[in-house]
């Protein structure tokens, strides 16, 4: 290119920091943007060039695009796939390019992410790393990701007990500084194991058995605490403990629908399509584990979700559990989020009581 490329790609959660770190790997000499955090302006710029109808995620992802190109990013990645998600990238595309945008568009997707297709992009797009770096690179982004997951996974159910408001957090942003630095595994190693050494010395007032919630649902609003106004944090302020396998750990390495099918206890027989089914089967996992209540989440009109909704109130009406469905879009309001919340806390409390 004869410019230098800026290269940026959508937020989703913490796992910019290890994408960030990807692509330096892969594009040396490449300056890596990072989106701004997403703000209610980011949300405004991507609804009002997005179709009206489109889901959530698709506007949050074009507010990111925006916002990143008016910094001077000319070269952006998009990695939907699972759903009509993956469909996007064209739309998306030609939307930044009516707008007057001129940059490079690198759409995994349309690939299906076949990793001889893959590679033959990087290639296009610049990346001159022989095959086994390039390997090593996505080996050590992916151990990468399992470490955070890890631990946002242990935080889920332990922040509501902290001793020391805020050890938790410090805790996971030492953590994302080590992992943005990290070069190789023996980095990665040396980063994980004093984790778990400040883990350790995290002090919890955590009661023998506190009120337990499950989430499931549609994996963008579930990963990006923006979208569903921080639900997850709502959740631990209220002294709950949380749980949620979704994650890119969890995508990469950790499902498959035939496997989320035999789990699903016979409520779906056929996939849904992307994580549908995933949100059954975690579901009764959960209610076998005895949680208190599931909450379901997703973004407006996806259509995945939607069709594990029927299956998903049939399973928690036999199973005994309450559940909270809740739908997230550019115009959800964050007070009717909070009350609809309370009135569930209010309720898995209640039935707690009731037990004892």
């Amino acid at each position: 290119m004869p410019h230098k490329t800026v290269i940026s790609f959508p937020h989703m959660g913490d796992y910019s920091v290890v994408f960030e770190r990807l692509f330096g790997h892969l594009f040396e000499g490449a300056h890596i943007l990072v989106a701004p955090p997403i703000t209610k302006k980011t949300v405004q710029l991507g609804e009002r060039y997005s179709p009206d109808f489109v889901c959530a995620p698709f506007k949050y992802n074009l507010g990111n695009y925006i916002e990143a190109l008016d910094l001077g990013a000319n070269l952006l990645f998009q990695t939907g796939m699972g759903c009509r998600y993956g469909y996007y990238g064209e739309l998306q595309e030609q939307i930044l390019r009516d707008m007057g945008y001129d940059f490079r568009f690198a759409c995994l997707s349309r690939e299906r992410a076949r990793p001889l297709a893959v590679y033959k992009t990087l290639r296009e797009l610049g990346c001159t790393l022989p095959l086994h770096k390039i390997t090593r690179a996505v080996h050590l982004a992916v151990l990468s990701i399992g470490e955070m997951d890890k631990l946002q996974h242990w935080i889920r159910e332990n922040i509501g007990f902290e001793s020391v408001p805020g050890s938790c957090e410090a805790v996971h942003q030492s953590f994302l500084g080590k992992i943005s630095c990290v070069q190789c595994l023996s980095d990665l190693r040396v980063a994980a194991s004093q984790c778990r050494k400040s883990i350790a010395g995290v002090k919890l007032e955590r009661p023998p058995h506190p009120l337990r919630i499950g989430i499931v649902g549609e994996l963008y609003t579930l990963m990006e605490p923006f979208s569903n106004f921080h639900l997850e944090r709502q959740l631990a302020d209220q002294g709950i403990s949380v749980s949620r396998a979704m994650g890119i750990w969890f995508l990469l390495l950790g499902r498959s629908d035939e496997l989320s099918l035999r789990q699903s206890g016979g409520y779906l027989r056929y996939t849904v399509g992307a994580n549908g089914v995933d949100s059954i089967s975690q579901s009764l996992a959960y209610a076998g584990k005895g949680y208190d209540g599931i909450l379901h989440i997703k973004s407006f009109g996806c259509i995945p979700e939607l069709n594990a909704g029927p299956a998903l109130t049939e399973l928690c009406r036999r199973e005994n559990i309450p559940l909270l469905q809740m739908s997230f879009d550019a115009h959800t309001g964050e007070t009717g989020v909070q009350t609809r919340l309370e009135a569930f806390i209010d309720v898995i409390r209640m039935r707690r009581g009731a037990k004892v």
